[in-house]
């Protein structure tokens, strides 16, 4: 498996990647939100090509995909990981772990401060996340209180805190 940044080519394949993956968590037939999260992300101005990272197997294919876009908390810049997505016949064989290490060490060489994401709580502690009010950040949306979490890197500052707010199409998916 290789970890790189997102190429053009790979557009079709990373909307693959997330409808195979989203895909058994929605009604049937229902289209995962997360493909057009994706798309809408990638055509607005958080988008950070930099911070949209893809793996691959050893003949090339995508086989995950991990984003992170440009947030706020009370105005300063922050970092909202998601969505990330693995074909779900690679789901826990390391695809998303490595995807989650390589762009949160992204993050961290461009001297982010803080990456936040709406998530599982069993499966982001592992990679430093801790409940977002830990660090002072809370959601615009209350009924997210218990699954944002955040993790701080090396250029936070305790003094970014406040309300964590998301780029515009993640309040547009339905």
């Amino acid at each position: 498996m290789f970890i790189r940044r997102e190429l053009p080519a790979d557009v079709p394949a990373i909307g693959d990647v997330h409808r195979a993956a989203f895909t058994p968590l929605t009604p049937t037939g229902a289209e995962p939100v997360e493909p057009g999260l994706v798309e809408a992300l990638r055509a607005g101005p958080a988008w950070l090509p930099r911070l949209s990272l893809v793996a691959t197997d050893a003949e090339g294919t995508v086989v995950g995909h991990v984003c992170v876009t440009r947030g706020t908390v009370d105005g300063e810049p922050a970092l909202a990981l998601g969505p990330i997505g693995v074909l779900p016949e690679l789901q826990r064989a390391g695809v998303g772990g490595a995807l989650m290490h390589a762009v949160l060490g992204a993050a961290d060489a461009l001297d982010e401060p803080l990456v936040v994401l709406l998530g599982h709580l069993d499966y982001y502690p592992r990679f430093g996340f801790v409940p977002a009010a830990e660090l002072g950040v809370e959601p615009d949306v209350p009924e997210w209180a218990s699954h944002l979490q955040a993790r701080a890197l090396t250029a936070h500052r305790p003094q970014l805190r406040g309300v964590f707010r998301y780029a515009p199409p993640f309040y547009e998916i339905g």
